[in-house]
């Protein structure tokens, strides 16, 4: 029997959306160059499932792995450490700026995290 893996919808729009910011660019400069149509971006935003075809245009546009959004067998690797390996990828940041970025991060993610449940 094959295990079923269930994509995040909500965390896929909401990195979709976080890119749309982050490009400045409107919904309907995204449904331009997608194809996608304005009325299905819309329903997103309220919570509803894009078809295939849509998913696989907007993951194009927004360089999005739909893989990331699934329900998989648990990564062990540190989320802190996950961020850092995408900081440092960014062209946009030079290291200092990918340091103090993951310096705000890791502060952020310590106090906020909840506490383990290992003895």
């Amino acid at each position: 029997m094959t295990q079923r893996l269930n994509f995040d919808f909500e965390s896929f729009y909401k990195a979709l959306s976080t890119t749309v910011t982050a490009r400045e660019v409107s919904w309907k400069a995204v449904s331009a160059q997608t194809g996608v149509s304005q009325s299905t971006l819309s329903r997103m935003s309220k919570g509803r499932q894009p078809d295939a075809a849509s998913l696989t245009a907007l993951c194009a546009w927004s360089g999005l792995n739909p893989v990331d959004f699934t329900a998989a067998p648990k990564n062990d690797a540190e989320p802190v450490a996950m961020v850092s390996r995408l900081l440092r990828a960014d062209p946009n940041l030079d290291e200092d700026s990918a340091d103090a970025l993951e310096a705000i991060i890791t502060t952020a993610y310590e106090r906020l995290k909840r506490p383990s449940s290992d003895p």
